[in-house]
């Protein structure tokens, strides 16, 4: 069954063409790739998925409807978390605190109960801090959950920025360069945290990466863009001996 629909999508900026007609699927509860070399339209279709381009041409279902034209908080509500490629963490807050600030779409209490700290605001704070928490050991960073953001090593902030994006409780997370700046040891344990978001909490991951090793061992199926048009797509084995994506992407001859 098919999660997310991208229908003939085109995107343009001043006459240049960033995504050309991409059409794609992606199931419930599968890793996504999307891979091209830089500047194939992989950051653009995220954006466009997210709310924060609006294409020109074609549509994006979730679940059977259209968020064409939704705003990037209205889609987040929806279900649709993301990272990004360049982390974007508020650096003088606590890991804990920044995760909280991904739950902020689901605080219902009002301004009295708040100020006073009782009632349905106690609850709720209660609730999502517990969430929080359920994160934070999932990721393996109760060392640091304390800790102000900006102090901790790269890797661990990548982890962070993972972190509040799983405490919205998505449906769909989108990866942009999640192992981007990684060390192999690193790179080795967000791919096996990916995998088990994938089994353990059931979210459907899509995954822009440019370590096609990584790709290769992890993803189920794979889009791969060049040029903002898509130019194959299929399980890693098809993908690694296809002659446009090695031609295109591996640097090859096809």
């Amino acid at each position: 069954m098919e999660q997310l629909e991208i229908k003939n999508l085109t995107l343009e900026f001043g006459g240049i063409v960033a995504l050309q007609q991409v059409h794609m699927k992606v199931k419930k509860g599968e890793i996504h790739a999307v891979i091209g070399p830089n500047g194939a339209g992989k950051t653009s279709l995220f954006n466009c998925i997210s709310g924060v381009y609006k294409p020109i041409e074609g549509d994006i279902l979730f679940e059977g409807g259209s968020i064409l034209n939704r705003k990037p908080h209205q889609i987040a509500s929806l279900g649709i978390a993301r990272t990004f490629q360049n982390i974007e963490l508020f650096r003088h807050m606590t890991v804990i605190d920044n995760l909280l600030l991904g739950r902020h779409h689901r605080f219902h209490s009002g301004p009295l109960s708040g100020i006073f700290f009782w009632g349905r605001a106690l609850r709720e704070e209660i609730r999502h801090r517990q969430k929080v928490e359920e994160v934070i050991d999932f990721l393996e960073i109760e060392k640091v959950r304390k800790k102000v953001v900006g102090a901790l090593p790269y890797g661990i902030q990548k982890r962070v920025e993972l972190g509040r994006a799983l405490a919205m409780e998505p449906k769909i997370l989108l990866l942009d360069e999640p192992t981007s700046g990684m060390n192999v040891e690193e790179t080795e344990d967000i791919a096996r945290f990916v995998l088990d978001i994938k089994e353990e909490l059931e979210i459907t991951v899509i995954m822009v990466e440019h370590d096609m090793g990584m790709v290769m061992d992890i993803a189920d199926w794979i889009t791969v863009l060049n040029f903002g048009s898509k130019i194959a797509e299929g399980t890693p084995s098809e993908i690694q001996t296809h002659p446009k994506v090695v031609e295109a992407y591996l640097g090859g001859e096809g």
